[in-house]
């Protein structure tokens, strides 16, 4: 078998789409894998399945001087986790074109490890004996489920510790089978034969359609979340199941914006004690909660005044109308006391936004943005002809891909061209000439 010298690097290709990178520094291999990054044991005790693919079980057994880890894929911290496969948030690079496409479920990620459901955690779910009657002994990675914005009502539930009939409201429904090798059509045929052959009577297999480009992907994305979903997952083709976070498993779904009036500043405590931790904000119907995310060091520093608007993005309104996962996007220069009515600074954004989409369909016809950032550098260009709205979007330097959506009137194209332009800016992207 090969072997790395002192300070030596290896490619090897893993499942991710970029190679993962295998090295040794006086003695201690590394590997660049979530497998081998998330374990909670010393480094020079850490292996992986790429260091034993390319130096040999023995070798691998040899260094570390024992038996292999057992749980080496389990993230660190939590020792009982299931080594689950996590998905990264599509940014708009990927071609996502023949990727295996299905609805994003919100409910309870649940992993069956042939005898009980563990949460992603670790915890053991008290799903009743006759919950998981027909169930196969081999791994299984699904979503407890009972309807679309029904998450609340579904984690009062499978929390229980009384097995109670409670459960017949909920479904598992497994979209993998982490023990099967091979790709991920491997995987789930393995999963329609064995719930086709068990046929147990609280769990199905998700559907997975292939996504046959950008137009299609947003007509289901859509029409999802017009039924009250929460989008949309996809998986890249012959994909392997593997531990951690992973760009072959993307989600797909969109956010809302609005705004909330700051009422008090929250202490913060670990990292940010002595700064402000969250914005206590309320509604104009009233509602009250907290926006503790989104924020740069110098924003904690010196946070919204108490009295001054901002604007937030979420996912969705719970069963009470609190915003799910409130997320900080900006603070508007408005005093305290200001007498303006929501309903006027309402008119005033939407008249700005008008007119800062309006400047696409001027002389200078196209407008386009840059995104720069960590491991991204992205571009995104946006044009209005009549009633057509084309953008386009790759990376730096390649000529990326496009897409043009048609209205019924240019008002319609240019109400979506405003929505379009006002994601971009609020996800950092700036605006500048094109290269």
């Amino acid at each position: 078998m090969p072997d790395l010298q002192d300070g030596e690097t290896v490619e090897i290709k893993g499942s991710a789409r970029a190679p993962y990178v295998l090295k040794n520094t006086g003695g201690v291999y590394s590997c660049t894998c979530p497998a081998w990054r998330n374990q909670s044991i010393g480094i020079e005790r850490r292996t992986c399945k790429h260091l034993r693919k390319y130096r040999g079980e023995q070798a691998e057994q040899d260094r570390i001087g024992g038996p292999l880890p057992e749980k080496s894929t389990k993230p660190a911290g939590k020792a009982d986790a299931p080594p689950l496969l996590l998905a990264h948030s599509w940014e708009n690079e990927a071609d996502l074109d023949g990727w295996w496409m299905s609805e994003k479920l919100d409910g309870v990620r649940a992993y069956w490890d042939g005898q009980q459901f563990l949460s992603r955690l670790g915890n053991k779910l008290h799903a009743p004996d006759w919950f998981v009657a027909g169930l196969p002994s081999d791994p299984l990675d699904g979503e407890l489920w009972l309807a679309r914005k029904s998450f609340q009502r579904t984690v009062s539930i499978v929390r229980r510790q009384d097995q109670s009939d409670h459960w017949k409201e909920i479904t598992f429904v497994t979209f993998d089978a982490p023990a099967v090798t091979g790709g991920f059509e491997a995987r789930l045929e393995f999963l329609q034969a064995t719930f086709a052959d068990r046929q147990p009577e609280y769990a199905r297999v998700l559907q997975q359609d292939r996504c046959r480009g950008l137009e299609h992907l947003q007509e289901e994305l859509a029409r999802i979340e017009s039924l009250g979903g929460e989008g949309l997952m996809l998986r890249e083709p012959g994909s392997v199941y593997e531990a951690g976070r992973s760009t072959t498993l993307l989600k797909v779904k969109s956010f809302h914006d609005a705004e909330a009036r700051v009422v008090d500043h929250v202490k913060g405590k670990g990292r940010h004690k002595g700064r402000m931790g969250a914005l206590a904000v309320k509604l104009p119907d009233g509602t009250s909660f907290s926006v503790g995310t989104g924020f740069s060091d110098a924003q904690r520093e010196s946070p919204p005044p108490i009295g001054s608007v901002i604007t937030f993005r979420y996912q969705e309104l719970t069963d009470g109308g609190v915003p799910r996962f409130p997320s900080f996007i900006r603070g508007h220069q408005e005093a305290p006391g200001g007498n303006e009515s929501s309903t006027q600074t309402a008119a005033s954004k939407t008249s700005a936004a008008r007119k800062s989409a309006a400047k696409v369909t001027d002389s200078a016809s196209t407008r386009y943005f840059e995104y720069v950032g960590g491991n991204s550098s992205k571009f995104w260009e946006i044009s209005i002809a009549g009633c057509d709205v084309t953008v386009r979007y790759g990376r730096i330097g390649a000529d990326g891909q496009s897409s043009t959506k048609a209205f019924g009137d240019e008002e319609k194209a240019l109400q979506h061209a405003e929505k379009l332009i006002a994601s971009k800016t609020d996800k950092g992207y700036q605006e500048t000439t094109a290269t």
